[in-house]
């Protein structure tokens, strides 16, 4: 059916011919303490003010509500029943309120957290104990894994915020760097390389079957990366605390976080072994969907990770 044009001007929205929310809560004070002054005092503003906001309403209107004398102010028959229909405004608008307040505690009561094994074991858990003095209440649930299964976890709806330790964030995701790592080549103190004099190369490190993690780590995808090609397993395994245990063993070489190993260097259970023609550093990210930047609990967390 055509639109007709019947000569009328269009109606105006809502937000035009029906006062606001702070004009009908001082029209209700008004009527309940029976002053526009003490009105004002009661809502935080001037009395000048006040007359400002209820003539407006009236011109808004067009009718008179308050009749004001030097005995107070007394509503006219017409602002007697505007004020009974601004009291089912004002209820409707605290139900409103009431119901997204609780939207936002029960959003707020949750945050689900993915994190590669790296941060997960060695970042994460100073991160969540600064968050939970700051949100007691809060239930954080941290699922880890590595980097391509926390991209999977958000992209699937499956957690709040990630962090990741690849080298980019795929599409879908939007990211924030929020600390920088290196990876090192460790070993048990009795392998041949950890007696050598000048450092390790680029193609030794290459041509060396080494204990890595596996594919899909964020680890093994910086690794890969700067040897320009898929470095060569002696043993792949799905965790660091895994990969440090065989390197300790002695099993052979790897290459870790150098976040991972401080104890084990300081201890001398793993020696660095020094590396020229190549570098390991990386950038560590917070991740989340693409629109869906954290808020509440996660934007606390966010912040957190920057301090």
């Amino acid at each position: 059916m055509s639109d007709v044009d019947d000569g009328r001007p269009p109606a105006a929205g809502l937000a035009h011919r029906v006062p606001d929310l702070g004009a009908l809560e001082l029209l209700l004070a008004v009527a309940r303490l029976g002053s526009l002054g003490r009105a004002a005092r009661e809502l935080g503003v001037t009395q000048p003010a006040a007359s400002s906001r209820i003539r407006s309403m009236e011109r808004q209107l067009g009718v008179a509500l308050v009749d004001r004398s030097p005995r107070g102010s007394r509503l006219t028959d017409a602002g007697a029943l505007v004020t009974d229909w601004a009291r089912r405004v004002v209820e409707a608008a605290e139900a409103f309120d009431a119901g997204a307040q609780a939207l936002r505690t029960r959003r707020d009561s949750r945050l689900r957290v993915a994190a590669s094994m790296t941060i997960a074991e060695y970042l994460l858990p100073r991160w969540l104990i600064a968050l939970r003095a700051q949100r007691p209440d809060t239930a954080v649930s941290l699922l880890a894994g590595n980097s391509a299964a926390v991209v999977e976890r958000l992209l699937a709806d499956e957690a709040d915020l990630g962090f990741v330790e690849g080298l980019s964030v795929p599409a879908g995701l939007e990211e924030a760097v929020v600390a920088h790592d290196r990876l090192i080549v460790v070993t048990a103190p009795g392998h041949p390389w950890a007696l050598r004099r000048r450092p390790l190369t680029a193609a030794e490190l290459a041509e060396a079957p080494l204990i890595l993690r596996e594919e899909g780590s964020g680890t093994r995808q910086v690794l890969d990366a700067a040897l320009g090609g898929l470095a060569r397993p002696l043993l792949e395994l799905s965790s660091t605390t895994a990969v440090k245990a065989s390197a300790v063993s002695g099993a052979g070489p790897a290459v870790l976080s150098e976040l991972a190993v401080g104890e084990e260097l300081a201890s001398r259970r793993l020696v660095r072994v020094p590396l020229e023609g190549v570098r390991l550093d990386r950038a560590l990210r917070a991740v989340w969907r693409t629109g869906h930047r954290p808020t509440g609990p996660g934007r606390d967390l966010l912040g957190l990770t920057r301090g």
